[in-house]
């Protein structure tokens, strides 16, 4: 096992696998446990019978456990899928931010928190030569099931550090104007959500996929206000993006 040495714990997961020959990391991504404390989250993803791993653990003060080696395939993504490829834990590197999640009180995550994050993200990021395109949340990649880490990660502060594609969101005015379904713009937004990574069907309609992929957007990219309505605060950061 490879131990970065910025891991002030190890704790082996035996939830692992080789990746596929040839296949090196490419993306990191980042989940939240949702649950009550970092040590129950620990004890979880270092247990056979959870069926769940990561490569690295950050609690609320910025401690750092190790539970795999990141030349190992981890299973943190599920099902899921980023610019078609569907098996995204061989090509990826998962970090758990301890945070209670949405479903017990969803706090902030606290600035010493932050801070191993970043500092953990550069180091991954400097050994993997991965793209900033391709720091992704969870909720990027499987926004039919997942909401983490959510829209109180400051992913402009993880960018201002070097990590991350991101733009300063279009400020979302006080009327959400949105496409209508006459617009003709709706596939236009189905495409380039899907040309940016997204795993979203062309359409032409605004279906209950378009509402949960946009709100995975939102909650990446425009944390103002995540309504999964396609308003031209949303499509502006968007082409933002794009255009970078």
């Amino acid at each position: 096992m490879i131990r970065t040495r910025l891991a002030h714990t190890l704790c082996i997961s035996p939830n692992i696998e080789p990746r596929p020959q040839g296949v090196l990391p490419s993306i990191l991504l980042f989940h939240y446990t949702g649950m009550e404390n970092a040590e129950a989250a620990c004890r979880r993803l270092c247990t056979s019978s959870s069926g769940v791993s990561c490569h690295y653990l950050v609690d609320e003060l910025g401690h750092i456990t190790q539970m795999v080696g990141e030349e190992m395939r981890a299973w943190h993504a599920g099902q899921s899928s980023w610019a078609g490829e569907t098996d995204i834990n061989s090509r990826a590197i998962g970090i758990e931010v301890h945070n209670r999640g949405h479903t017990l009180g969803y706090p902030d995550f606290p600035d010493s928190q932050m801070e191993a994050v970043i500092e953990l993200s550069r180091d991954i990021i400097s050994r993997n030569a991965i793209r900033p395109e391709m720091v992704l949340a969870h909720s990027d990649v499987a926004p039919r099931r997942k909401i983490d880490p959510g829209e109180k990660f400051d992913w402009g502060k993880l960018h201002a550090a070097g990590i991350g594609h991101w733009v300063e969101p279009v400020a979302a005015g006080e009327a959400a104007s949105f496409l209508a379904p006459g617009e003709g713009g709706i596939s236009v937004l189905q495409q380039k959500l899907r040309s940016y990574g997204y795993p979203i069907d062309v359409t032409g309609q605004l279906d209950k996929q378009t509402e949960i992929v946009v709100k995975a957007f939102q909650r990446h990219f425009r944390p103002q206000r995540v309504d999964g309505i396609a308003d031209r605060s949303t499509i502006a950061t968007l082409d933002r993006l794009i255009l970078k």
